[in-house]
């Protein structure tokens, strides 16, 4: 027995590129947090210093006006220098100004002779208040009034060199602290991703060995973790015992079967009786299967969508996929399981034989599937048919699969065309045939046709199980009748059928010939 899986051999994209995305989605997350946090701090840092710089800039200048009042009057330009002097505890002051009613320069300041030349001689006269912010300065104008009359206006120019030393201070330590933080998230992502990523690279590493080698003893390692992830691999490993188990059986239902055969040929008298014995032990033995098989199933595709809604917010894009790529599979052979129990069952059900027109059958099954077919415009052709003697459901079920089939392979058509009706072979017997013009298929794969699960077509292009048409062949040979097609690439398909009887070489060379379209 192989022991458990361990590891990520066999399942090396998964393991390592779960791993990779898991930890980089903890550091992008991580670091996107620190850099908006950052973004927002200075942000908010330079608003809050250009509302500091505004208010302080407006009290200077305000306190200017009050002092130079007196000069204004008298004409002092002396007294109003010293006022515009006492700047220099401001180191970020530049330049300072003050103008007359006119709008001429009466008195100024600059920090160093080189400023002097930024020192405007004529503003406007009707100047207003304000603080305008510049590239690397800020530009405050007041207004001096006294006993309601304008008097002149302050002109203050303020370095924001400060300021954006400051930003660039605390966005050097903005860096260094999401580098500190990317190491640190870094090393907490390994630390995380070991939860999640080595229970689904196990889980992967066993379902490619299972898939490549039908060895069902392998298991995964189980994991301590009592979580969705240790359910999920006690349910897969559970899956697995329960398919070892059904393949024994298979197993022993095979030696039994060939045992029953070698007896078989020692007793010809009693050959017929036991053959249909031993198939109906052997179809009763896949109903056995198929039915058993679906516990397995609904709790693997239970716990995948349970694991799913717990873990949503939890799973990166590629995890949510490949669970739902779970669901899909565990769905998928749900379907595959029911039509093998239908077709179990066609086995075993006698046929009920009573005169039967087959044309309401036919009608009725082609008015459904125009209701199903979301809309498509078909242009049905629907011959008067014979009455027959059959089972009417179970001829339904031909004629059911059929029509779906023609339906199926004309969706690519912009003018769907299907036909059904019915000639008379060289014995009078009648031949039943379904055409269509859709995509058809190589005559050279025509004996697989009939086999379950054998399709001719990618899944991916036309969706099915592969079962109808075994159907067909079952119910028809029930029917003591023969079934077969013909057909090209790209040039429709035509399936034919009898009831009753086997067809002549005259229908069937009348049929190649298309002289019954």
């Amino acid at each position: 027995m192989s022991g458990p899986v361990s590891g990520a051999a066999g399942a090396r994209p998964l393991h390592g590129t779960f791993k990779q995305k898991l930890a980089w989605m903890t550091v992008l997350v991580s670091t996107g947090a620190l850099v908006v946090a950052g973004t927002a701090f200075m942000s908010y840092h330079l608003l809050a210093s250009r509302r500091a710089i505004a208010r302080n800039l407006a009290v200077q200048a305000e306190t200017i006006g009050l002092n130079s009042v007196s000069a204004l009057v008298f004409d002092d330009e002396r007294s109003a220098e010293e006022s515009l002097a006492a700047l220099r505890a401001d180191r970020n002051i530049v330049t300072a100004a003050i103008y007359g009613t006119e709008g001429n320069l009466f008195a100024a300041y600059a920090a160093r002779p080189e400023d002097e030349d930024g020192i405007d001689r004529v503003i406007s006269a009707r100047q207003e208040d304000t603080v305008r912010f510049q590239r690397r300065t800020a530009d405050a104008f007041r207004t001096i009034v006294t006993d309601g009359k304008r008097r002149g206006t302050v002109h203050l120019v303020y370095s924001l060199n400060e300021l954006f030393a400051d930003l660039a201070g605390y966005l050097g330590i903005t860096i260094v602290v999401i580098g500190v933080s990317i190491l640190t998230a870094r090393f907490a992502a390994s630390r995380l991703q070991r939860t999640f990523s080595e229970p689904v690279a196990r889980l992967a590493a066993a379902a490619e060995v299972v898939s490549r080698t039908k060895d069902y003893t392998v298991r995964v390692e189980a994991t301590s973790s009592t979580d969705e992830f240790g359910m999920f691999i006690d349910t897969f490993n559970e899956m697995l015992a329960q398919i070892q188990a059904r393949e024994r059986e298979v197993e022993a239902g095979q030696s039994q079967v060939q045992q029953l055969n070698e007896e078989l040929e020692q007793r010809v008298l009693q050959r017929t009786a036991e053959l249909d014995a031993t198939n109906k032990e052997l179809e009763a033995f896949t109903y056995s299967v198929s039915h058993d098989l679906r516990a397995p199933l609904r709790r693997i595709d239970g716990f995948a969508n349970l694991l799913g809604d717990k873990c949503q917010s939890n799973l990166p894009d590629e995890g949510r996929h490949f669970l739902a790529r779970i669901r899909e599979g565990t769905q998928q052979m749900g379907q595959l399981i029911d039509d093998l129990l239908n077709l179990a069952r066609l086995g075993r059900k006698d046929v009920s034989i009573r005169t039967t027109d087959l044309s309401p059958i036919v009608s009725r099954v082609a008015d459904a599937l125009s209701r199903d077919s979301n809309g498509r415009v078909i242009d049905w052709r629907l011959q008067p048919l014979p009455t027959v003697a059959c089972d009417p459901a179970l001829i339904e079920v031909v004629f059911t699969n059929l029509l779906s089939n023609a339906v199926k392979y004309t969706k690519n058509r912009e003018q769907t065309t299907i036909e059904v009706g019915a000639i008379q072979d060289d014995g009078g017997f009648p031949v039943f045939f379904v055409r269509d013009n859709g995509v058809g298929f190589s005559m050279k794969y025509a004996h697989k046709l009939f086999g379950p699960f054998q399709r001719l077509h990618r899944a991916e292009d036309f969706e099915g199980t592969g079962i109808g048409l075994a159907t067909v062949q079952r119910i028809i040979h029930k029917h003591k009748g023969a079934v077969w097609a013909e057909s090209d690439v790209d040039a429709g398909a035509s399936f034919y059928f009898t009831i009753d009887a086997q067809p002549g070489a005259g229908a069937r060379q009348t049929l190649s010939k298309g002289e019954t379209r």
